[in-house]
């Protein structure tokens, strides 16, 4: 069985230190927020975590 976590600011930080070997900034931490579930499988961060940072800046930024 999978266990859903919560899609918090936290958890995607640790997922990227661990990941990526390096933190996300707050603008690739505020988009997925903003695109994926409230919570999900911890593979399913570590794909979104690693296709964020594979965006164009462009995608991930919040038009004004």
């Amino acid at each position: 069985m999978t266990t859903n976590v919560p899609v918090t600011e936290a958890n995607l930080r640790k997922t990227a230190v661990r990941v990526l070997g390096n933190k996300l900034v707050s603008t690739e931490v505020q988009y997925l927020q903003r695109t994926v579930a409230a919570r999900i499988t911890q593979q399913e961060m570590d794909r979104v975590v690693l296709a964020v940072r594979k965006m164009p800046w462009a995608s991930i930024v919040e038009p004004e």
